[in-house]
């Protein structure tokens, strides 16, 4: 049975007379991995900073263990926090910025030592106790600043963005250490990232946010199977998302076919939102197409290549481990089980067509990404 450790209610937060977070409720286990998802000026580092005590919410309460904390001062909440920049002490080598908090709390010398050898095995740096902090690489000093904030055994670790200041394969790396360095401890982690990959690889749940507001709440194979509208289903991984009509239960028509799908309860008739991930479409012959169009682009990814089909105007992108020529004309096959059906929402018409696609598109808008609220 799931214990309930940290519950928000209807937490409202302005700044300058500007909504950053609204009527957000959320809930969070013990000894459960949780991500806060979404892109810069969503609400997630306000949502973390209300929990860590930094910030005050205008309106709604924060639950530590069912007590009202909303007035309990950062240093009197059961959590330590970790940052992108890890503020570690430059003056201090490795051993004593671990030792630190506990040095502060007049813990004896023996107690200290074999505290900060356990976490030293944890994070694996042992053998790195004289190493001056500035001579480290930047996972090494991740991994000093995670062991700082755990020595003191709190029982919640706030993490906001702790890896984005390093490199793709560093990244990919320190994801594995932070799932396993959770998973021994027990210790509640709440993460904070823009980055899909990591939120999906690493959490128990994942808590999609946008605009301010949660958008969806689930494990990440929900998340990304099930997405409950347009936002969520173009924010997490890519998506084709099309407008569609459902003739009956799993009966849907889009892109002038009529297709079987696996979703019903929806009204006769109504207008919905079709999403079919690139990796669930067949590329076939056009006589065996449900639809056909013409490939636009293709790219080499290593694993599959990427390509856009124009399909009566919409572009599509599908991921196919076979090679498709540019201007081919191509056939497409679509199973019931690769077709989710969405109701429509305010992020409808917003996402899904990939007529301005490109890699140098995606990587402008990563380089230009505002610093979080």
């Amino acid at each position: 049975m799931k214990k309930k450790l940290i519950e928000l209610k209807n937490i409202c937060k302005a700044f300058d007379g500007e909504q950053i977070l609204s009527n957000v409720d959320l809930y969070i286990n013990d000894h459960e991995f949780i991500t806060l998802l979404g892109p810069s000026g969503c609400g997630k580092t306000t949502t973390l900073r209300i929990i860590g005590g930094f910030e005050t919410p205008d309106v709604g309460d924060v639950y530590f263990n069912g007590e009202r904390i909303n007035d309990v001062p950062p240093h009197k909440r059961p959590v330590n926090t970790v940052f992108q920049k890890y503020a570690l002490f430059p003056h201090l080598n490795v051993y004593d910025n671990i030792a630190f908090g506990l040095k502060l709390a007049k813990v004896n010398k023996d107690e200290i030592r074999a505290r900060v050898s356990k976490m030293l095995e944890l994070v694996n740096l042992r053998g790195f106790e004289k190493r001056n902090v500035n001579l480290l690489s930047g996972g090494q000093q991740q991994r000093v600043a995670i062991a700082r904030a755990l020595i003191n055994e709190p029982q919640v670790l706030l993490l906001d963005e702790p890896l984005g200041a390093l490199d793709l394969k560093l990244r990919k790396d320190m994801q594995v250490e932070m799932k396993n360095i959770q998973t021994k401890t027990g210790i509640t982690f709440i993460y904070v990232t823009h980055d899909q990959e990591e939120a999906l690889s690493m959490s128990d749940t994942v808590v999609v946010m946008a605009n301010g507001k949660i958008q969806q709440i689930g494990s990440p194979t929900d998340i990304y199977n099930e997405p409950i509208n347009a936002f969520v289903a173009d924010f997490i991984g890519e998506s084709n998302i099309l407008d569609g009509v459902m003739l009956k239960d799993f009966s849907v028509r889009f892109a002038g076919h009529i297709f079987s799908c696996l979703d019903g309860g929806f009204a006769q008739g109504e207008a919905v939102d079709v999403v079919i991930r690139p990796e669930d479409v067949d590329v076939v012959p056009v006589e065996r197409g449900m639809l056909s169009g013409k490939v636009t682009s293709v790219t080499f990814k290593g694993v599959h290549y990427e390509i856009i089909v124009d399909i009566k105007g919409f572009k599509w992108m599908i991921q196919t481990t076979d090679y498709v020529a540019p201007e081919a004309e191509i056939g497409v096959y679509i199973e019931p089980d690769a077709i989710h059906i969405m109701k429509k929402s305010e992020y409808s018409n917003m996402f899904g067509d990939y007529s301005t696609f490109s890699e140098e598109m995606e990587h402008l808008s990563d380089v230009t990404e505002d610093e979080e609220e």
